[in-house]
C-alpha cells in the first residue's frame, strides 16, 4: 500500500465515462428487478437510490483527492498475478450476486421477510462501508483492483488515514458494505454470497501480504507497527 504526497493534476479525463456509469446502472436495474419479477419493489428502488448517491459522493471525493485512481482502477494492470486476476474477478461476481439473491428473496419469494429496522440498519452499514472504502482509496494512489508491486508508479508503504489503524481497510470496509447491501435489500439469503466473499477476501489478504512482504520495501516494518489486518484487536 502506498501514498504519494504530491498533488495530482485534477482532470475529468480519467473519470469514469457517462456511458460506463449508465451501463452499470442498467445492469443493476436488471439484476434487481428481473429476479424480483416486478418494478413495484420499494426496497429495490431505495437501495438503488442510496447506492447511486454514495457513488456520486465517492466520485467527487476521489476526483478531488486522488483523480489518477480512476485510470489505475479501470482495468487489471500489467504485472498482475494470474491467481489474483481470478480472485479479483470472483470478488466482483460475489458482490454482484448479492443483488439478484436479495431480489429473489425479498422481491419475489419472500423466503426471509425482514422488518424495516433491519433494512435501515443495512442502509447505515452500507453507507459506512462505502464511505470507509472511499476514504481508503482517497489516501492511496496505488489502490488498484489487483495486487502487484507497482515499480512503474513509485510504490511505497502507506501508513496514513485508515492505514494507520489497520493494514487492509479496503477489504474490511468492502465487507461492511456487502453486509449492509444484503440487509438493505431485506434479505438474509443475500448474506450467503457475502459469507463466500469474506472467505475469498481472507485468502486474498494473506496472498497480498505475502507479495508485499516479498517485494515492497518497508512493508515488513509496517506490519510490525500496525498489527491488525481488518479489525483492531481481532485480526
Amino acid at each position: 500500500m502506498t501514498q504519494d504526497h504530491s498533488q495530482p493534476r485534477r482532470s475529468f479525463a480519467a473519470a469514469p465515462s457517462v456511458r460506463s456509469l449508465a451501463i452499470t446502472v442498467a445492469v443493476m436495474v436488471v439484476a434487481l428487478f428481473w429476479p424480483a419479477g416486478t418494478f413495484a419493489w420499494p426496497r429495490g428502488w431505495i437501495f438503488l437510490g442510496l447506492f447511486l448517491a454514495l457513488t456520486a459522493i465517492a466520485l467527487v471525493w476521489i476526483w478531488r483527492t486522488n483523480p489518477e485512481l480512476f485510470a489505475a482502477r479501470s482495468r487489471y494492470q500489467k504485472g498482475t498475478k494470474r491467481w489474483d486476476a481470478v480472485v479479483a474477478t470472483l470478488t466482483i461476481i460475489l458482490f454482484a450476486a448479492i443483488l439478484p439473491v436479495g431480489a429473489f428473496d425479498d422481491g419475489r419469494f419472500h423466503w426471509s421477510p425482514q422488518p424495516w429496522w433491519v433494512v435501515v440498519l443495512g442502509y447505515l452499514l452500507m453507507s459506512a462501508g462505502y464511505l470507509g472504502l472511499t476514504w481508503a482509496q482517497s489516501v492511496n494512489r496505488h489502490f488498484e483492483p489487483t495486487v502487484r508491486i507497482q515499480t512503474d508508479r513509485d510504490h511505497k508503504v502507506i501508513d496514513s488515514g485508515p492505514y494507520a489503524v489497520i493494514r487492509h481497510p479496503g477489504y474490511a470496509t468492502a465487507i461492511l458494505l456487502a453486509v449492509g447491501a444484503a440487509l438493505s435489500l431485506g434479505s438474509l439469503y443475500a448474506l450467503i454470497p457475502v459469507g463466500l466473499l469474506v472467505v475469498v477476501l481472507f485468502g486474498r489478504t494473506l496472498g497480498e501480504e505475502a507479495e508485499l512482504r516479498k517485494g515492497l520495501e518497508g512493508y515488513a516494518e509496517y506490519v510490525e507497527r500496525v498489527r491488525w489486518r481488518w479489525i483492531p484487536g481481532v485480526w
